[in-house]
């Protein structure tokens, strides 16, 4: 199946990221996971939240920033990858000169029911 980019409507998420959901089940019938694009922008933060079942994968496909990851912190920039165990708490923050966008794989696929907000 092919998902053109530019038919998917981007919206807000609860953690407070911009997300162009590219692949999910509910929408596409593929089974076990999601892609999506999300977008922070430059100086703006996401909600520090985790994810009870999904395991996530960020990939960083521009900009740069900070990633909290339980109790770390550290740098993020193109081409970063980080995996994001179930219950872990996480958010990221853009840099001040441009937004962080990054991929978001999620097994299983992303639920808003999902997210808890900490």
């Amino acid at each position: 199946m092919q998902q053109p980019y530019a038919t998917v409507q981007p919206y807000i998420t609860a953690d407070g990221s911009v997300i162009r959901e590219l692949m999910h089940p509910a929408v596409h019938g593929n089974c076990r996971q999601s892609l999506a694009e999300a977008t922070v922008a430059a100086g703006a933060a996401t909600l520090l939240h985790r994810h009870l079942r999904s395991e996530e994968i960020y990939h960083v496909t521009a900009g740069e920033g900070e990633m909290i990851l339980g109790a770390r912190s550290f740098r993020i920039g193109p081409g970063d990858t980080v995996c994001i165990a179930p219950g872990t708490p996480h958010r990221v923050r853009a840099s001040a000169s441009a937004p962080l966008v990054l991929l978001c794989c999620c097994s299983p696929a992303y639920a808003h029911a999902d997210t808890e907000l900490l």
